[in-house]
């Protein structure tokens, strides 16, 4: 097997509770059930099992670490009634003082290193029997599994503060004084993750088949693909602008630790170049490759579009693009499951048993879409409004074929194939009045979302037979507005969980779904490594485009030359106007990028570090909530775009929300740490 995927429930392990006065002081070494957890090989195993379940649940979007998707520019939590913490965030309501109920999720600091002792605890002792010479080679991968997790959760906290504090191989029970530590700089944070991942990539096999017979426990664990994609996303973020110069602006220049160190460096060109080899290698191994599913009773969008969905639907066992993942956790979810309860807070409640409508995409994300037949992205960015983006305003490329007014009688609206029935168009779905910025997009498009006036792709309803999904203040609307409960305020509902003709009418019907997260797929490595191509010194468009056109050729588009054969991409400096927004080759491509990225791994918790990390927040974050107008009383004024039918504040970013605060009590506590500046 290529890869190996997590278990649904991490197996707690059998260490008795740790007494400390912070977590600095955190000692597992003295717990008399150590020996025993490293002298067997089962029991050493439910440790290791144990250092997985700090894994952060980036999958969860409505909170926890993967509630950075509705801080960012693709999500508009559906309805205020059910904030998050990362929302408060979102309209910059939090601070470095500590509040339980704003800022527990941002502030993971506490978490990551106690698990970033105790993978130092299992790295020392793992070796503890040696009596068993048959055990040495499965124990020195544990080891390395250890030692990959632990670089990994160090990233978790960069990417969230910028640098920490590295406590490297130092003994675990080395206790900490925090009246005297301080934040090391970003190079010797980078410098001791990718070593640890690079040793750990040295030892890691290909699938732990190689070692051991296959285990249903071993679903999870991390395999030499798996670091190595970690690796390419960290050398990714080295590479980028916040970490690595920050555009020239100059915002980090003085800032210093005690010791009066620089905590960010210089701009350094080269870090592309090992960005790009990094991502290569993982390409290189040759055994993973973008889903497919073709079918020759289907027509080349259906078939683009079931292979994008198999991203999801196909079995972890049979997928070739997971190269790390994990089940959907579930955490005080109730009857809902894992997977379901991301699809109850996106589905309307008419529609499924459970149907919150929280989860829902922005207009920027619905705009985002490329075009079928052009193969162009039709909105290329937005005017500005009292100094914000203005989303009622959009730049349109009139080369795309898009059209933002007006409506279309009659028109039958692209369903997943498994609706049709001896390959007819099913006779429930009756043709719509359709609005034309929904017609002639992306497969994706339609896979993922379900736009106000169509139908919800599926035969059966909560409420009985096939329903038309339309949000607007009347009785004809199947969610009809209203000023509190469960409805749809944006005018668009998130269908990229659900998969056709999945009934959602019992309870049964959502504990039931399980998917594999994706945590770390093919498409992100052909991301990561055309941008570097993009960006290195000995530049290589071609490579970039090569990367890009296979994630879009997956999704039936023309490729990037093709659809726009008016720039230059080879000559970087090379200028092309198109629709008034002016660009290079290489401005041009990376907007290609990086917009190709934002509709591909929608709702995957990449956007909003993409942000970070290029220091677009600032310009792409700050905007009204805008949606379209769910408080109209027909379907035609509905589809007009408005900020004030959304009850919530609006969407602010500043320079200092790059980094997070540490809050007040780690600083009370770290007495001579140098706070995130702004902070």
């Amino acid at each position: 097997m290529k890869k190996i995927l997590l278990a649904l429930a991490s197996i707690a392990l059998g260490l008795s509770a740790v007494s400390c006065e912070s977590y600095f002081d955190i000692n597992l070494k003295d717990q008399p059930t150590l020996d025993d957890s490293m002298g067997r090989i089962a029991a050493t195993r439910r440790y290791l099992a144990h250092l997985y379940s700090y894994i952060p649940m980036d999958e969860r979007i409505r909170e926890d670490e993967g509630g950075t998707v509705g801080r960012s520019d693709e999500m508009l939590m559906g309805s205020s009634q059910y904030e998050t913490y990362w929302y408060y965030v979102r309209r910059g309501d939090y601070s470095s003082v500590y509040n339980l109920g704003k800022v527990t999720i941002g502030n993971s600091w506490s978490k990551y290193y106690i698990a970033i002792n105790q993978c130092t605890t299992f790295i020392e002792n793992v070796d503890l029997d040696t009596a068993s010479e048959s055990e040495k080679a499965l124990r020195t991968v544990m080891k390395a599994e250890a030692r990959a997790l632990r670089a990994y959760y160090y990233f978790i906290l960069l990417r969230q503060y910028g640098p920490v504090v590295i406590w490297g191989d130092q003994p675990s029970d080395m206790n900490i004084n925090p009246e005297t530590i301080d934040r090391n700089t970003l190079e010797q944070n980078l410098e001791f993750i990718t070593g640890e991942l690079q040793r750990a990539i040295e030892v890691l096999p290909l699938s732990l088949a190689d070692i051991q017979q296959p285990l249903t426990s071993n679903m999870g664990r991390l395999n030499k693909g798996a670091a190595m994609a970690i690796l390419s996303r960290v050398r990714q973020y080295a590479a980028s602008p916040l970490y690595n110069g920050q555009n020239g602006t100059g915002i980090y220049d003085s800032f210093t630790n005690n010791k009066g160190e620089k905590i960010f460096p210089a701009y350094d060109a080269e870090k592309w170049t090992e960005a790009a080899k990094a991502a290569k290698a993982v390409i290189d191994l040759g055994i993973y490759g973008l889903t497919t599913d073709q079918n020759k009773s289907r027509d080349d969008f259906q078939n683009a579009q079931a292979s994008w969905q198999n991203v999801w639907f196909q079995s972890w066992e049979t997928n070739p693009e997971t190269i790390w993942g994990w089940w959907y956790r579930s955490q005080d979810d109730g009857y809902l499951g894992s997977v379901g309860v991301q699809i109850g807070f996106a589905a309307p409640r008419i529609i499924s048993l459970e149907g919150y409508s929280l989860l829902t995409p922005s207009l920027k994300l619905v705009d985002a879409y490329p075009m079928w037949e052009s193969g162009r992205y039709p909105v290329l960015g937005y005017s500005k409004s009292n100094g914000l983006l203005d989303y009622s305003r959009p730049i349109i490329d009139p080369a795309s074929g898009y059209k933002s007014e007006g409506f279309t009688e009659g028109w039958n609206q692209p369903l997943d194939f498994d609706l049709y029935k001896d390959g007819k168009y099913p006779s429930w779905a009756k043709p719509i009045k359709a609005h034309n910025s929904t017609i002639g997009r992306d497969p994706r498009y339609y896979a993922c979302l379900v736009p106000n006036g169509y139908w919800w792709p599926s035969e059966t309803t909560h409420a009985g037979p096939a329903m038309l999904f339309t949000c607007y203040n009347s009785d004809e609307a199947t969610v009809k507005w209203m000023s509190e409960g469960q409805v749809n305020r944006v005018g668009y509902s998130w269908r990229r969980l659900y998969k056709a003709n999945n009934p959602l009418h019992v309870a049964s019907d959502y504990n039931s779904i399980r998917y594999v997260y994706p945590a770390f797929r093919l498409a992100e490595i052909y991301f990561n490594y055309a941008e570097a191509c993009n960006e290195m010194p000995q530049r290589n468009a071609a490579e970039a485009i090569r990367y890009l056109d296979l994630i879009r050729e997956r999704s039936g588009l023309k490729g990037i030359r093709e659809a726009y054969p008016e720039i230059d991409f080879e000559n970087a400096q090379a200028t092309t106007t198109i629709a008034g927004v002016t660009r290079t080759g290489q401005e041009w491509l990376r907007w290609f990028i990086l917009h190709e990225k934002m509709v591909e791994m929608c709702f995957e918790g990449q956007r909003h570090y993409d942000c970070n990390r290029w220091m677009t927040a600032e310009e792409e974050y700050n905007a009204e909530n805008w949606t379209l107008h769910v408080k109209a009383t027909s379907y035609e004024e509905s589809y007009q775009r408005v900020s004030d039918d959304y009850m919530g504040g609006r969407s602010k970013f500043t320079t200092k929300d790059y980094l997070f605060p540490f809050s007040s009590n780690q600083i009370a506590e770290m007495t001579n740490f140098t706070q995130n500046p702004g902070w």
